[in-house]
């Protein structure tokens, strides 16, 4: 079964920090709670379909992802044998974990459209195109294994021994999947942070920080932050208009 459209899902207790922050770094607003699910609201493009989220959740500040696809339960049927466990079946979803302790999230695909990059003033484009698997040592393998079965895309080698491959989809997808290696001082479950693609990394940087992110790691073509709840993100050199 080919995996569909992927959003990626801001858990937080509280929509603020988290709702004002976001709806500038993507430029674009917080549209108004789900009708049937009060506690989820969508970033709405002024073009295209949503696929940024935010859940007000009892826990922590993190992220998830929700993927479309075209049997839902023929899908958990098979994630399920590949070592995820079920959490729980409603009208509109059916969650599962991963082998190492991930959300995600199963729902019944529809024809969707990718939005545009947003420009800044200084006319950088900017989209958030990536999100990012990070993976402690002791549940590379498994995580690492599961996730391309989920994500059946091409992979992308990347010359460096942090990053286990970028999984690609198809022309008209949102997000693609960084697989990444933490440290052998990375340690407790997989988690998943975003990446912002920026086509000028200063700029991009400099938006960020001008709306209250905090720097805490910089490397080769990206800065790592925390947002103001806390949650951690990436600005890279990516292009915005990919994948």
């Amino acid at each position: 079964m080919s995996a569909g459209w992927l959003h990626v899902v801001l858990d937080t207790p509280a929509v603020e920090p988290t709702g004002a922050f976001w709806s500038a770094v993507l430029g674009w607003p917080l549209g108004a709670p789900w009708p049937d699910h009060p506690e989820l609201r969508s970033f709405v493009p002024p073009d295209g379909d949503a696929y940024v989220h935010l859940q007000q959740v009892d826990g922590p500040v993190g992220a998830h992802l929700d993927l479309e696809v075209d049997d839902v339960d023929a899908e958990a049927d098979r994630l399920v044998g590949l070592g995820a466990a079920r959490v729980r079946r409603t009208a509109d979803w059916l969650t599962l974990r991963s082998p190492g302790g991930l959300p995600l999230c199963l729902l019944t695909a529809r024809p969707r459209t990718r939005p545009g990059p947003v420009t800044g003033p200084t006319g950088t484009a900017r989209r958030l195109e990536q999100v990012c698997l990070d993976l402690p040592p002791r549940l590379v393998d498994a995580e690492a294994a599961f996730w391309r079965a989920v994500l059946p895309w091409d992979e992308v080698v990347i010359d460096d021994p942090e990053f286990l491959g970028r999984r690609v989809p198809p022309a008209g997808h949102p997000l693609q999947v960084l697989l990444q290696r933490l440290g052998d001082d990375g340690d407790g479950p997989a988690r998943v942070h975003l990446d912002l693609g920026a086509d000028a990394l200063a700029d991009g940087v400099a938006l960020v920080q001008d709306l209250g992110a905090v720097p805490v790691h910089e490397g080769g073509g990206f800065v790592a932050h925390r947002d103001p709840a806390g949650r951690l993100f990436c600005v890279t050199a990516n292009r915005a208009d990919v994948p």
